[in-house]
């Protein structure tokens, strides 16, 4: 595997999240956690110290050479919350349009604060991006999905 492996400590999270600085921006990543744990039904890991992570995937370098990645998330930065939740397959605009104030990313959206986005919008972005993921890549790490959780394209 690459040395892209989550810390297995299930306190890391946690921890991580006691150093945000910022009282409102640490508060976004507690809802932010609350919301995808319950859209995902999996537990966080902390991925590259200060990513933290849902759920996974292996992928293939063009190389040969084997990886893997949490499959959807977010890290808390100074100055935003950076979301990681298009993966890039599918066009993402006709969700995107109802979600509020965001800035796009490569594979991602930014939000200076969470109450600038409509939740319920966000969660059916996270389902969307999991779902185009599972297009992709086999997604695990989504233990007791149910039937509104599918990851099935």
């Amino acid at each position: 595997m690459s040395m892209h492996a989550p810390d297995p400590d299930p306190s890391a999270v946690a921890r991580f999240a006691a150093t945000i600085a910022d009282p409102v921006r640490r508060a976004d990543a507690a809802m932010l956690d609350t919301l995808f744990r319950a859209v995902t039904g999996a537990a966080p890991l902390l991925w590259a110290g200060d990513m933290i992570g849902y759920g996974h995937y292996d992928y293939t370098y063009r190389s040969g050479k084997p990886g893997r990645w949490f499959a959807t998330g977010f890290a808390p930065r100074k100055a935003q919350q950076v979301l990681y939740v298009m993966p890039g397959a599918t066009d993402m605009r006709p969700i995107l349009a109802d979600l509020g104030k965001w800035k796009a990313g490569k594979a991602c959206i930014h939000i200076t604060r969470l109450t600038q986005v409509d939740i319920d919008v966000l969660a059916t972005l996270i389902r969307a991006g999991l779902r185009d993921l599972a297009t992709m890549w086999p997604v695990s790490g989504f233990a007791g999905l149910g039937a509104d959780r599918d990851l099935t394209p």
